[in-house]
């Protein structure tokens, strides 16, 4: 086995030391605190009480506040909670939130003071669920791993979307608004906490960085990388911060000497925590094998100041929290550097107002109406229209309202995911670009065809299309408490559709306690021919007729989008249905199929020649490029792009629609650059629309 402890540079850290004395809401449980407990008294400073409580936690239950996922100490009063909220371009809560543009396109409205009310509003959206969850006696995060301020160096790289560009200072200028608007200007509490992400160096390639050594100079770090978390962190005071999964100049991001110790809590005095990445402390030992093992990556990391592992992924939160309690008793750490993390954690949870009375937290009134709001939707739609660019336009633009035919074309045009892009929630209503066209022509004839099957809406499996085993509309759903399918289920029902997004009348929702779920019944084709079909949540397989055609149950971390096979069915004939999802990652699961075309550009042109004028919506989306995805198509892998080309079949529609002579208005959706040479030669206009949010549409 090769050194690596010397190849991280990293030996004289893992030295032993003396020995030292839901994007969801966890239930409450009974709290027991002692009389006159000096972490409820209001009178004294957050840090004060902090310290007060830790010193009265055993080693087991530190250990086990330090990973994501906390447990409640019942005995103090302390609730369980869980530190991973996102809210990149709104709140990702379990109500319907409001979906702003993706953050890319926000950066081409070069307006931060949009992106600050922007903060202020998600902000806003977070403590409207946090306060309805505590009515209910749960407990939502106000912890919120946003915003995304890496330097979207190379055009390639899949998570480029979540960021506000390649330039450091506007990227700054966009980090410091986001934060300060999420984090509130109260003296005394905090709004929310942000966490600026992925601290530093960390602008891919997604397929390799569990491994990959970003070999950087110190002028680049200094002028290029750290620039915009300085800002978020010195000027915006960003309570939190997190470390990301590569390594940089041999050391890993959150085991980093110059990053963590010389930088961060140095030379800009962070006294807010640090949160790793998901599986980032491991990846020190399993990965990278910088430390001999999992209790010595956690003592590594809390020497550099990482104070809460998110370990929801390989190892689990129990074995993690384990992990630092037993590198304490190992002498890996002292306790004492142990208790500094959890000053912090603490600080940061009372400073949120969680152990005060609610009516002491200025936002503990804020009405339900808050949420999801009209004003919140004017403000969607005023981000989507000042985001988009006009790349392109000999007057076709703005289309005269006395239009009689439109032809829309591209498999972009009347889908919601891609109006969302990533790391969203679901809004209660969004306009596809079909809709905005309809709504602002209503006099015109307007024709829409795809015309490519590549990138179709993968649309859930209708009730009309499924029987349960009796015969009945849906299928039979049997929900249990075990991760395998085993004992008896606790629940058994007939759910009418197979489709996590649709949350209306008699939807489909997760059976509470479940672990694992089967659903079965028939399923029957409106018409014969290809169809494309398969499962939209991990952890699922499907068979039909006994045969299992999709297992999407291998690689669960990352497995981010729909997995699915073609087959060909019968109009008519029905097939025998299974669905098992083991174990459960948000029951149900999504059933989705489409009807594969045999000449999608041949009657894309025919609607062309049938129009006064045609609308291509073309581009990318969020299937094909974003975090470490299991994706293998050309020009995309990993999550990654492999080239900037627009996708063939698109580029071939809009060449097909181009020699019916008709006027042709191309708007293209992405997170990142499309080379659109033959579309700028011979497009009468192109509009950069991005990923515009649940308004863009409109």
């Amino acid at each position: 086995m090769r050194n690596s402890l010397a190849a991280c540079a990293l030996a004289l850290l893992l030295a032993p030391l003396a020995a030292s004395a839901q994007p969801g809401t966890m239930p409450a449980m009974p709290m027991n605190p002692p009389p006159n407990a000096p972490w409820f008294d209001t009178s004294l400073p957050a840090g004060q009480r902090a310290e007060a409580l830790v010193s009265q936690m055993t080693l087991e239950e530190k250990g086990q506040q330090m990973v994501n996922r906390a447990n409640a100490i019942p005995r103090l009063g302390v609730p369980a909670y869980n530190w991973w909220s996102e809210a990149l371009h709104g709140a990702v809560i379990r109500s319907r939130a409001t979906v702003f543009p993706e953050p890319v396109g926000l950066a081409a409205t070069f307006d931060p003071a949009l992106v600050h009310e922007m903060g202020t509003a998600i902000s806003t959206e977070a403590r409207v669920e946090y306060n309805m969850e505590l009515r209910n006696h749960q407990y939502a995060g106000l912890d919120f791993w946003s915003p995304n301020i890496n330097i979207f160096r190379d055009p390639r790289w899949g998570r480029g979307q979540e960021t506000y560009g390649e330039d450091p200072f506007l990227t700054s200028q966009f980090g410091v608004a986001f934060v300060t608007g999420l984090q509130g200007d109260d003296p005394h509490y905090i709004k929310v906490v942000a966490t600026p992400k992925h601290y530093v160096v960390h602008s891919g390639p997604e397929p390799t960085r569990h491994e990959m050594d970003v070999k950087v100079s110190r002028h680049d770090e200094e002028d290029t990388y750290l620039p915009a978390f300085r800002a978020a962190i010195v000027d915006a005071h960003a309570e939190s911060a997190m470390c990301a999964y590569n390594r940089i100049n041999g050391q890993p991001a959150c085991a980093n000497d110059f990053l963590l110790t010389d930088t961060l809590r140095g030379a800009w005095g962070f006294k807010g925590y640090m949160t790793s990445d998901c599986g980032a402390i491991r990846d020190i030992y399993s990965g990278y094998h910088c430390t001999a093992s999992l209790a010595a990556a956690a003592a590594v990391s809390l020497k550099h100041g990482v104070d809460t592992d998110c370990a929801d992924f390989g190892e689990g939160p129990v074995a993690a929290a384990k992990a630092y309690s037993d590198a304490v008793t190992q002498g890996l750490v002292p306790q004492a550097v142990m208790d500094e993390s959890l000053k912090r954690l603490f600080t940061a949870r009372i400073r949120l107002g969680m152990f005060d009375p609610p009516a002491m937290v200025p936002w503990s009134k804020l009405p339900d109406s808050d949420l999801d709001s009209e004003a919140h939707r004017a403000l969607a739609l005023r981000a989507a229209r000042e985001s988009m660019v006009l790349l392109k336009n000999n007057g076709l633009l703005p289309l005269k309202k006395t239009v009689k035919r439109i032809a829309v074309v591209g498999p972009l045009a009347d889908q919601i995911p891609v109006l969302l892009g990533n790391y969203n929630n679901q809004p209660s209503r969004a306009v596809t670009a079909l809709d905005g066209i309809k709504a602002a022509f209503p006099g015109a004839q307007i024709t829409y065809v795809p015309g490519t099957n590549f990138l179709r809406n993968l649309d859930a499996v209708p009730a009309t299309a499924l029987t349960t085993p009796e015969g009945q509309p849906g299928v039979k759903a049997e929900y249990f408490s075990s991760t395998d399918l085993s004992g008896v289920p606790s629940v058994t029902r007939t759910d009418p559709v197979l489709d996590f997004t649709f949350r209306g009348p008699g939807a489909a929702s997760e059976a509470p306690g479940a672990r694992s779920a089967r659903f079965t019944g028939t399923l029957t084709a409106p018409q014969s021919g290809t169809w494309e079909i398969g499962v939209g949540t991990p952890g699922a397989k499907l068979w039909l007729d006994g045969k299992l055609i999709v297992d999407n149950t291998i690689d669960l971390e990352h497995q981010r989008g729909p997995k699915t096979t073609q087959m060909a069915l019968q109009q008519g004939h029905r097939y025998a249905l299974r669905v098992e999802q083991t174990p459960s990652r948000g029951t149900p699961v999504r059933l989705v199929w489409r009807h594969i075309v045999a000449d999608p550009q041949g009657a894309a042109a025919i609607a062309a020649r049938n129009a006064d004028v045609v609308i291509a919506v073309v581009g990318i989306t969020s299937q094909l490029e974003g975090e470490e995805m299991n994706v293998n198509l050309p020009g995309f892998k990993g999550g990654d792009r492999t080239n900037l080309d627009m996708p063939k079949e698109e580029a071939d529609l809009l060449k097909a629609v181009k020699t019916t002579g008709k006027p042709m208005a191309v708007v293209l959706m992405n997170g990142s650059a499309l080379a659109v040479n033959w579309a700028a030669a011979n497009a009468d206009a192109i509009l950069d629309a991005w990923y515009p949010g649940e308004e863009g549409g409109t």
